[in-house]
């Protein structure tokens, strides 16, 4: 009788024992399965994980056309002014031609992280603070789907042909990027004190992100001029600094992106001039 009372006390032990290990196996895949389809904490895990490229392979890389814009306006002449119906024929074109707009974000990302672009990525980009960037370039680029870059020279808040404060926050609202210009329009390559890096770089920034409630991250230098030692104290400031059609600095590309500035001209001379001076693959 006892030896059979072990036997059934055996067996149910068993049982017992059976059933905890499968309860234990079943929550583990649980576990797992929750992991795996919870894409926010791999892209979490990936996004620390990623090493950022070298200088070296960031220079290496194809470079994505950025165009410059200063003033739209009819009746104007000059190098720097783009008549309104000239401007909305370059974007029909990019449009047409399967071109997407990109931010400097987006373009940091590839640089530095290989982040896959949309086909035909580019940059469009206003320097100066003029209105018409927000009254007549801002909702054309809207029009087509396009977002542009709008940087900023504080000195100009609120002034007659400027953009005020509301419009420049506007912009941002709106999903376009607000990088600064300086504050005056003073070359980089004249701060030689630190009382100038303030000025014009330091202050300017941090008011720009108080009215916009954003980082500053992006910086166009004015006159297009730079040197290696005022683009490597910009590191320290920006993600990316944009230079003009100028050659680059090897040693810190991030902080001399080129762009060319586009005048009055034909759709098909643009579209010439962007694959001229920008060696894109059809793959990018």
């Amino acid at each position: 009788m006892i030896i059979i009372q072990n036997q059934i006390l055996k067996a149910v032990l068993s049982i017992l024992l059976l059933a905890f290990y499968a309860c234990q196996e079943n929550t583990g895949l649980k576990d797992a399965n929750s992991i795996q389809n919870d894409d926010s904490t791999i892209a979490k895990v990936s996004e620390k994980t990623k090493q950022p490229n070298t200088a070296a392979m960031i220079y290496s890389l194809p470079e994505i056309p950025v165009l410059c814009y200063h003033r739209i306006a009819d009746g104007k002449k000059g190098d720097y002014t783009v008549s309104l119906a000239g401007f909305e024929s370059h974007l029909q074109m990019l449009a047409d031609s399967g071109y997407h707009s990109v931010s400097p974000q987006q373009l940091y990302d590839y640089l530095v992280f290989n982040t896959q672009l949309p086909a035909k990525p580019f940059l469009i980009t206003f320097d100066d603070s003029r209105v018409e960037h927000f009254t007549i370039a801002a909702p054309m680029l809207e029009s087509y789907g396009f977002r542009g870059s709008f940087f900023i020279m504080t000195i100009t808040y609120n002034k007659k042909n400027y953009m005020t404060t509301q419009q420049i926050d506007s912009l941002d609202q709106k999903g376009h990027t607000i990088g600064l210009h300086s504050w005056d329009h003073t070359m980089v390559t004249k701060y030689v004190e630190e009382a100038q890096w303030l000025q014009q770089v330091a202050e300017p920034k941090k008011k720009l992100e108080g009215i916009t409630g954003s980082k500053v991250d992006f910086w166009a230098y004015p006159n297009g001029v730079y040197n290696h030692e005022s683009a490597e104290k910009l590191g320290t400031y920006f993600k990316l600094s944009f230079s003009l059609s100028t050659k680059r600095d090897s040693l810190v590309p991030l902080q001399c992106v080129r762009r060319i500035i586009v005048p009055e001209c034909s759709p098909e001379a643009l579209l010439k001039s962007m694959r001229r001076n920008f060696k894109q693959p059809t793959n990018v």
